[in-house]
């Protein structure tokens, strides 16, 4: 890894203290970690060997090595998703926060690319309520915007869209129920995994993105209902991006700082906590939580949908309103990947002709027309595995 520079070893221990500061520095040499979360709608059990259950994640588990996702259709059909164990403790404090929450709850993933907070949040809604919620995930960035489309669409939820508008674009009508702002940020909890982030750190650009911060939160705030929760989220430990911005939140917005359970090895900050690499598995995260002021109200409106994930029928299994209109033909893990690859294929001699969709040991991958000979391939070519799958 790149030097970490000097006014990043010396605000990191002014933010997290000398002794915790040498130990962030330290793991900052080590490999990561890698872990996945299950889609329990469609996967109940881990189907990597020796994996380690996360213990804020109720499907979350840490993997012993990096396998080769691209090589596996459990991932293609949105079986888990690839997420750091620290990114999953966002969603654990959502749970811990969100018990008023009610069927027909709206909730809004500000900043949602690459969609793994959006996905998790997705599956304690749906475990809640079924159907009988909305999560809007929205990117502004057009090119991290179809990252997060494609990704929410594996993932499979009726009741997810996908929205890609600036903060200011919302309008003021209090939409939302809970509001999770995962901000742009300096990228210290990345320095691991991103070497250009520990390249382009500076204190400058601490500055610039804790002003962001602030813009961002002051435009999406009137669509928080009263009485609503925002959760407020980085992946960076200094002080000016995360309890700083906290403490002018509840000040200047008008909110409540929510105290948070303790959760060893989590370290308590003033105003939230912080996860901090060597003293968690997995890479920095910043979380706190927020109640706007004011009585609870009632709902005013309700967000438009202008993008519901997913399209492809054939590639949801999720919710009782997304049933694949055509019928599962399982196949075997070759001929699987060769289907995600673009390839031709031949299904089995049972298999009905026209509209079917390719399925493995009983999950979705894509549509598919047979033709008894073989199968023409519809796979998305967006989505199709360019890697050699021999």
């Amino acid at each position: 890894m790149t030097s970490l520079p000097e006014d990043f070893k010396a605000l990191l221990t002014e933010s997290a203290g000398p002794e915790r500061a040498r130990t962030v520095q330290e793991a900052l040499e080590a490999p990561p970690s890698v872990s996945v979360r299950l889609n329990p709608a469609k996967l109940r059990e881990c189907p990597f060997p020796d994996a380690t259950p996360v213990p804020w994640s109720p499907y979350g588990y840490l993997l012993k090595e990096r396998p080769v996702f691209t090589l596996d259709p459990f991932f293609h059909a949105g079986c888990y998703y690839v997420q750091d164990t620290s990114a999953m403790y966002v969603g654990h404090i959502f749970r811990q926060v969100t018990d008023f929450l009610q069927p027909g709850c709206q909730v809004l993933d500000l900043c949602a690319a690459p969609g793994g907070k959006t996905t998790d949040l997705a599956a304690s809604l749906r475990e809640r309520f079924g159907d009988a919620f909305h999560l809007v995930a929205n990117e502004v960035m057009r090119n991290r915007y179809s990252i997060l489309c494609s990704n929410v669409e594996t993932w499979g939820d009726p009741c997810v869209s996908t929205v890609s508008r600036d903060p200011s674009a919302f309008g003021d009508a209090p939409l939302f129920d809970v509001i999770l702002a995962d901000v742009p940020c300096s990228g210290e909890g990345m320095f691991r995994k991103d070497a250009q982030a520990v390249a382009e750190w500076s204190l400058k650009t601490v500055e610039f993105c804790a002003a962001r911060s602030r813009r961002i939160l002051s435009d999406i705030w009137p669509t928080l209902r009263p009485g609503g929760i925002l959760l407020y989220s980085t992946c960076t430990f200094n002080h000016f991006e995360n309890d700083d911005t906290v403490e002018w939140i509840a000040r200047e917005l008008g909110a409540d700082v929510l105290p948070l359970p303790d959760f060893p090895p989590v370290t308590a900050t003033r105003l939230g906590q912080v996860l901090l690499p060597g003293l968690v598995p997995g890479e920095g995260q910043y979380v706190a939580a927020l109640r706007k002021q004011g009585d609870s109200s009632v709902c005013t409106g309700t967000f438009q949908r202008t993008r519901t994930a997913p399209k492809p029928a054939s590639v949801c299994t999720t919710g009782s309103r997304c049933t694949p209109d055509a019928p599962l033909v399982n196949v075997d893990r070759e001929t699987a990947l060769r289907y995600l690859h673009g390839d031709a294929v031949v299904l089995p001699e049972d298999a009905p002709l026209g509209p079917v969709t390719i399925g493995f040991q009983g999950q979705a991958l894509g549509p598919g027309k047979n033709l008894g000979k073989r199968c023409n391939n519809l796979y998305p070519k967006a989505k199709r595995i360019k890697m050699d799958i021999r």
